[in-house]
């Protein structure tokens, strides 16, 4: 750690001199391609038209469904000729499937209608629940009633109202319901197969139910049907991406493209939002009835937000922001959609200082939990990290610390732990020491010298805040399972059997520093003890039972890290995040906000319908995978300073990756050498290469190892250097390597960039180790 330390004071000694608030990024000017092409681009899901994205295929038929050609035909699951038209009478039943996981408004190019048809559409994200009756959004139902639309006469394109924007989904159900006939007699009973539908008043056709002739047999020809894509409005061009991440698992490759994807959908136009149709009642009155569902409601300002996910709740979420940020910062950095999240919970800030639980339709009646408090502020650094934004900082910065100040007030100096919503809590008091943390850092950046306590108030304040609080921690520390117990309620706490050791918890005690106690040899305990839980779907989290939760495993990886067992969190991710990617019943596109126990999604059994399958919060992969094993790390506001610290694992040959920020191109790859001589005999093995190039007017270091020295050097231009994992002589375990032309043979490919060349000294050359194997 001491080299840490040391390399931290040099960063921030050079910083102090690169003025950081120069170049703050243009949030109206993302990129309209790609700024790294390769052949990473094929694990890219978001479409290169979003205003028009088409199923792939149909999933299943049943009933009045066939071609509308001169010689009429069943149409059966699998077909799907584009321009090809499809009718569609009185009980057809038409499902489709899109390749991924999608959301917008969906329209419909109309060949022809007869007798006044209507027909009723069916949401799903899940293949489990693909049919009659569509998924939930909302927080009153265990399913979302079907959305009927009623053509009249006209035909042509005809789209869903923007009221109904569909947020996630990735199979879509067409049925035209049963019109029985009306006999002199009593009215009889109504078919079984008749659902009430939610009514949709397209294309502006008006009807009452008993204005139906009875006698009539309505049908429509529909020739085309596509997608409106309203997510990411920041990006014209989904597939622009910013950054990427390639290694040699494509199981990791895929995880951080789904990651990527995940959060472009959750990212919304801010008018677009809230699905929690009976709490945005408290705020818009409206008078929807029970089933309905809408997505009109408006959650920030600005022209693009990020949300806690695609489909469901669709409003800002502190957690899922801040897990959300590093992934959008290496992905598409869309730092606009984060900064309108964090105004639109800071517009909401109450009298006292304090931050509303979440964004609007929350903030208007005191909703308040303190963990969300925290983790808004928390957002704050992850925003001005990685956008280098100082003047939103320093306007914000009055606000910000009041919000701090509502928090450290509540330490109790008699547990030296912060009061949560079930006693003195493990989470609150471990997030405030990160958050003090956070705000030490905060303050340094701004360079505040104004000794009025508003602005600068002494760090020694917030030094002794965090002492107290780890000690109020560690005193929740249980020898027996080498966890911290929940809070100190009598039956949650050690050495009560039943106690409760939450996973989110514990590993923001890892993330704060805050783990270490003098019955643990070190912090690893903790997390080798998290590790020791898991089940073959994931990491449990005993505070939500029977679930499995992406968003905590997310920052379980994190912990992990923080306790140098990188490997623990790369075995974490490939366990969990591969289930969510490849178990029957998800998209295979984008990442759920939940699993049960035993492996199936849901939100909170037995709620199935309920759960998002794509959730900003379980898309930490994609930030981890960058900073954590690709090693490019943000240390100072827009990347005006930043370290390398690779860790390939023993699942990963190689790996490379890059970001941008206002101040240009990131890019880091490493690869498993090993030297040979001229005849390719080996000579040494074990050993990695690695390249890195920052932009000029950065300051940077790479860091092997806490037990090695770090190298710092300025950003400009491409450095390598070659790492020995073994000690031999006196030769040094790390040397830079000479990249000058003729130094190097580059791969004949992109997809085999690791097989490049270099010279080494004593003729020797350092290739690519094919004798690794990876682990499964």
């Amino acid at each position: 750690m001491a080299t840490i330390r040391r390399l931290a004071a040099f960063i921030l000694l050079l910083v102090s001199s690169v003025d950081v608030r120069a170049k703050n990024i243009d949030y109206a000017a993302l990129p309209d391609e790609t700024l790294f092409p390769g052949p990473w681009e094929r694990y890219i899901k978001a479409p290169a038209d979003k205003t028009r994205i088409t199923p792939a295929r149909i999933l299943t038929t049943f009933g009045n469904v066939t071609t509308s050609s001169a010689t009429p035909r069943a149409v059966t699951p699998g077909d799907h000729v584009p321009g090809q038209g499809i009718l569609i009478g009185p009980e057809g039943l038409l499902t489709l499937e899109f390749d991924e996981n999608t959301g917008g408004r969906v329209c419909f190019d109309v060949e022809s209608v007869g007798d006044d048809p209507e027909l009723y559409l069916s949401y799903s994200e899940s293949p489990l629940l693909s049919g009659k009756l569509p998924d939930a959004t909302t927080d009153r139902s265990h399913g979302d009633l079907p959305l009927q639309i009623e053509f009249g006469t006209q035909t042509g394109v005809v789209c869903v109202g923007k009221d109904f924007v569909r947020g996630g989904f990735k199979y879509l159900t067409i049925r035209m319901p049963v019109y029985p006939v009306l006999g002199s007699g009593p009215a009889p009973f109504p078919h079984r197969d008749v659902l009430p539908g939610q009514h949709v008043l397209s294309p502006g056709v008006e009807r009452r139910k008993s204005d139906r002739d009875p006698y009539a047999t309505p049908w429509v020809s529909i020739r085309n049907l596509w997608v409106d894509c309203t997510a990411f409005p920041s990006q014209a061009q989904g597939r622009a991406y910013s950054g990427y991440f390639f290694s040699s698992s494509n199981l990791l490759n895929r995880i951080w493209y789904a990651g990527a994807y995940t959060l472009q959908l959750s990212t919304l136009d801010p008018s677009e939002g809230s699905s929690m149709i009976d709490y945005n009642r408290l705020v818009d009155n409206n008078k929807s009835p029970a089933g309905s569902w809408y997505s009109n409601f408006t959650i920030a300002n600005g022209t693009t937000v990020i949300a806690d996910g695609a489909k469901r709740n669709r409003i800002v979420s502190p957690i899922d922001l801040l897990l959300a940020t590093p992934g959008i910062a290496v992905s598409t950095h869309d730092m606009l959609a984060v900064r309108n999240a964090l105004d639109a919970l800071f517009a909401h800030q109450y009298a006292d200082g304090s931050l509303p639980r979440a964004g609007p339709p929350f903030g208007f009646h005191g909703e308040f939990l303190d963990t969300h408090h925290l983790q808004a502020l928390l957002g704050v650094h992850a925003y001005v990290k990685f956008s280098g934004d100082m003047t939103w900082l320093t306007r914000r910065w009055p606000a910000y610390l009041r919000a701090v100040n509502v928090s450290v007030a509540k330490i109790d100096s008699n547990t030296n732990l912060l009061p949560g919503q079930q006693g003195h809590s493990l989470e609150a008091s471990a997030l405030l020491s990160v958050v003090l943390d956070k705000t030490m850092t905060l303050a340094r950046w701004l360079g505040d010298d104004n000794d009025s306590t508003t602005h600068r108030p002494d760090d020694n304040l917030w030094a002794a805040a965090r002492a107290a609080l780890h000690k109020g921690i560690q005193s929740l520390y249980c020898p027996t399972t080498h966890l911290h117990a929940a809070n100190l309620v009598e039956s949650r706490r050690c050495p009560d059997p039943d106690h409760l050791a939450p996973q989110a918890g514990n590993a923001w005690a890892l993330i704060a520093g805050a783990a270490a106690h003098p019955s643990s040899s070190s912090s690893s305990s903790v997390s080798r003890a998290l590790s020791a839980r898991w089940l073959p779907a994931g990491a449990p989290a005993p505070e939500t039972p029977g679930l499995l939760s992406p968003l905590a495993s997310s920052l379980e990886l994190a912990a992990h890290a923080a306790a140098r067992r990188p490997a623990a969190a790369v075995a974490l991710l490939l366990r969990h995040w591969a289930h969510l990617l490849d178990a029957p019943g998800f998209t295979n596109s984008t990442l759920a906000a939940g699993v049960a126990v035993d492996g199936r999604g849901r939100a909170r059994p037995p709620d199935d319908a309920r759960t998002s399958h794509c959730a900003a919060g379980a898309a930490g992969p994609t930030g981890f995978l960058t900073e954590h094993v690709l090693g490019a790390v943000v240390a100072a506001p827009g990347g005006g300073a930043w370290t390398v610290r690779p860790r390939l694992t023993p699942w990963l040959g190689w790996v490379r990756g890059g970001f941008a920020t206002a101040r240009g191109l990131f890019e880091v790859r490493v690869a498993r050498v090993v030297a040979v001589d001229r005849r390719g005999g080996v000579i040494r093995g074990g050993g990695q290469v690695v390249e890195m190039t920052a932009p000029g007017g950065t300051v940077g270091g790479f860091v092997w190892d806490d037990d090695r020295p770090g190298i710092e050097f300025s950003g400009g231009k491409t450095v390598a250097f070659i790492v020995w994992e073994d000690r031999v002589g006196s030769a040094p375990p790390v040397e830079e390597l000479d990249v000058s032309p003729g130094r190097r043979t580059e791969a004949d490919c992109e997809e085999e960039w690791y097989l490049q060349v270099f010279l080494y000294r004593n003729d020797m050359r350092l290739v690519y180790d094919k004798a690794f194997t990876a682990l499964p």
